[in-house]
């Protein structure tokens, strides 16, 4: 009963927005410049993502800067991936430096949510902050200030488009990367990360590919990027465009550099925080067993903590103090 009227809930929730719209499949090989006369477009994207995986250092490398700005705690600084959207070729983050002097010199990067607003999560690094970590929120791809005029959602960060999914999502980790080496020029000693949703999966790639972050909390988690939108409630709409065009198990295959699962093993080293909601309907929770059972598996150093609530009610009072407080906790015991 308990589990019909969380999920009948979730439902109610994602159902307040109103604005999805429906995109047609690309392949988008304009986005991964990788195409020749004799390969079909599932083939030519799929030979690229191999690549990727075969060079994830190459594939999610940045060159280190020193073209940051700071101005009224507002960091901007350029993305290492250039879009055609030259709004989007921007990073933002605001930056809450921590007041609480314990000699210790801590910080977290937070990628927040799909489609998060700008205060979204700006209140959990605020109450990070208090508690001695300074925290660094990023504006994800095409989300706030990086979004071109033509859309009303990030729908270029994860959409029907498979190069352009793919690309948009590595931007998103390799403009965190940058953040780190920002974070580490302050003199940061100890830097951690901050996910949910899909920020989760950004941060634990991130996480995998970034020596000097030493931890990673995950809200909401999965293995595989593609099932989670084939199958996640939020993204129906995404899925609409895809049907038809393309399988479940290509599309695993293509969007594979953009999972946490090819780089678990990475993750050896650094504790990490497995959240999930035990009636999520938009990570299942299938998915996310299945990741906890692979850090398990590989003996992984992490913790795991279940929420008594859905996806999106973990928005909802008390279920998000009930995550806030895990968060914190897990990040002021492990940086």
């Amino acid at each position: 009963m308990i589990t019909r009227l969380f999920h009948a809930w979730e439902h109610r929730l994602v159902n307040v927005t109103t604005d999805r719209v429906v995109r047609p499949f690309e392949w988008g090989l304009d986005w991964i410049g990788h195409h020749t006369s004799s390969e079909t477009p599932y083939e030519s994207i799929r030979e690229w993502s191999q690549q990727a995986l075969e060079h994830p250092d190459t594939f999610f490398s940045v060159d280190e800067i020193d073209d940051y700005k700071l101005q009224d705690q507002i960091l901007t600084f350029p993305s290492p991936f250039q879009t055609p959207h030259p709004e989007n070729n921007k990073v933002y983050g605001r930056y809450f430096p921590s007041l609480k002097n314990d000699g210790k010199r801590r910080a977290v990067v937070v990628l927040p949510q799909w489609n998060a607003d700008s205060n979204g999560h700006i209140g959990l690094s605020k109450l990070i902050a208090q508690f001695g970590i300074s925290a660094l929120r990023l504006s994800l791809p095409y989300h706030d200030q990086r979004m071109p005029p033509e859309l009303h959602r990030a729908d270029y960060i994860v959409s029907a488009n498979i190069g352009r999914t793919l690309q948009v999502c590595r931007q998103a980790v390799l403009d965190a990367r940058r953040a780190v080496h920002w974070l580490s020029q302050q003199g940061y000693e100890k830097i951690g990360i901050l996910g949910t949703s899909l920020g989760s999966c950004l941060a634990m790639l991130t996480a995998a590919h970034e020596p000097k972050i030493v931890t990673a909390a995950l809200n909401h988690i999965s293995p595989y990027f593609a099932d989670v939108v084939w199958e996640g409630l939020a993204t129906s709409h995404v899925r609409s465009g895809l049907e038809g065009n393309i399988e479940l198990d290509q599309l695993r295959q293509l969007w594979l550099p953009i999972s946490p699962q090819p780089y678990i093993s990475q993750m050896h080293g650094k504790t990490s925080l497995l959240v999930y909601a035990r009636y999520d309907l938009t990570f299942p929770v299938r998915l996310s067993k299945k990741l906890v059972q692979t850090f398990q598996t590989q003996q992984i150093p992490h913790q795991v903590f279940t929420l008594p609530c859905g996806h999106y009610s973990t928005g909802i009072a008390p279920f998000s103090w009930l995550d806030g407080y895990a968060l914190v906790k897990f990040l002021r015991n492990h940086l």
